[in-house]
């Protein structure tokens, strides 16, 4: 009996992590000090581990619609925040980019991609109208971008990435 109210105690009592947590963490497991195995990987050998943390990430969206128990798509998200963590982590080592860069990044495309809810400088219209002259449509916006891209993917990866993409909406 003893231990098992020791295990409920532990379980009642764990730590809350936050995402800083989660950075801390992920740069203590590629530390010198920290797990050999995550210590070896590299942006090539977690390409599959990111495909089946996503796969499992919708698995885990549709095990929600149908049940609504969010417990084990909440899993699934965090095992695919952590794949992102890691990479950034492992980009910001060699010297590449920052966690902070992907975020500033993304965070600039989605101002920019909807006119219709950010000014420019990304204040919140919060129901003001836009400035018709900034209002494009999210497609126009997505089209200039990649026209703007300084990198391209071969015609080749392209449509296997879309046949990939045609391969996992069947399986849903």
């Amino acid at each position: 009996m003893e231990l098992q109210e020791e295990y409920l105690k532990t379980e009642k009592e764990e730590k809350f992590y936050t995402f800083e947590d989660l950075r801390t963490i992920i740069k203590e497991l590629r530390a010198e000090t920290g797990c050999p195995w995550d210590r070896r990987q590299t942006h090539g050998s977690l390409t599959l581990c990111m495909l089946e943390e996503a796969a499992e990430s919708v698995s885990g969206i549709k095990l929600y619609e149908k049940t609504n128990n969010p417990d084990n798509m909440k899993e699934e998200l965090g095992d695919l925040l952590m794949q992102v963590v890691m990479h950034a982590q492992i980009a910001e080592e060699e010297g590449l980019f920052t966690l902070d860069d992907v975020i500033c990044q993304i965070s600039q495309k989605m101002v920019r991609r909807h006119p219709h809810v950010f000014e420019l400088d990304g204040t919140p219209l919060h129901g003001k109208e836009p400035d018709p002259e900034n209002l494009k449509s999210w497609q126009e916006i997505k089209e200039e971008e990649k026209r703007q891209q300084t990198f391209s993917e071969s015609p080749h990866k392209k449509k296997l990435r879309k046949l990939l993409v045609k391969i996992f909406e069947k399986m849903l």
